[in-house]
């Protein structure tokens, strides 16, 4: 095999790595903010829910208003009655006695469903605070996991790109200029094997002249087809035609 060729894979197998370590960075931003919205999701739900007792609660007062302004009603139209002398009008004050006695009886009915509602509000409030305490507790375990995890990727990321600085360095200029740009079109793929007379990238047929020029190892050969650096060892079969 080319000297050139064993250089070559060689970093492309480093780039390979660099690459493994460039995507499992990618993804730990977008798990990280997953995790902050998981936490989230839970608080609001705690909010509203704490919101909607405030809420309940404001109107048990306010039917608490209600009623007291009712009964107020029923003591003045009571001393009214004391003071009017006409039946017409103690009639209808008696009227509007009725109608307010009704109205309380019917507030307080409403005040027994807001009761019951504010009981059932106040037990989910404390279950959805369990739920976002023990959100935001896993959640804060994990983002700390994410944490260390990205740091240690920097930390081999930033050794890997240090020790591929070297190897390129190694191979000879032409080939790793050749190299560069394949790695830029292609991806980490950027020199193949032959196998059964097939391109290791492209697996397109290749032609009779490009393996013998590559069984050959006299010099860098790629494939006609997609441009990758091809190489080939007596454990590929070479068998191939035009």
């Amino acid at each position: 095999m080319l000297d050139s060729i064993e250089k070559l894979l060689i970093l492309q197998d480093r780039d390979r790595k660099i690459n493994r370590v460039q995507q499992e960075l990618a993804q730990i931003a977008p798990e990280r903010e997953n995790l902050r919205g998981r936490a989230t999701a839970t608080q609001t739900q705690l909010d509203a829910a704490k919101t909607r007792v405030k809420h309940i609660e404001s109107e048990r007062k306010q039917r608490d208003l209600e009623v007291e302004a009712k009964k107020s009603q029923i003591e003045k139209y009571a001393n009214q009655q004391l003071l009017t002398r006409k039946n017409e009008e103690y009639k209808a004050l008696a009227h509007e006695i009725e109608m307010a006695k009704a109205a309380i009886f019917k507030i307080e009915d409403a005040e027994i469903v807001l009761m019951e509602q504010a009981e059932a509000a106040q037990k989910y409030v404390v279950r959805a605070t369990g739920e976002a305490n023990e959100a935001k507790k896993l959640a804060d375990s994990q983002i700390a996991e994410l944490g260390q995890r990205e740091e240690n990727f920097k930390k081999e990321l930033a050794e890997l790109q240090q020790g591929r600085a070297e190897l390129a360095a190694a191979v000879d200029e032409v080939a790793r200029s050749r190299y560069d740009r394949i790695l830029k079109s292609k991806g980490d793929n950027a020199v193949v094997g032959i196998d059964h007379g097939v391109c290791g990238g492209c697996h397109m047929k290749l032609q009779q002249q490009l393996l013998v020029m590559c069984q050959a190892q006299k010099e860098l050969v790629t494939c006609s087809s997609c441009g990758r650096i091809l190489y080939h060892t007596r454990d590929m079969e070479l068998t191939g035609g035009d």
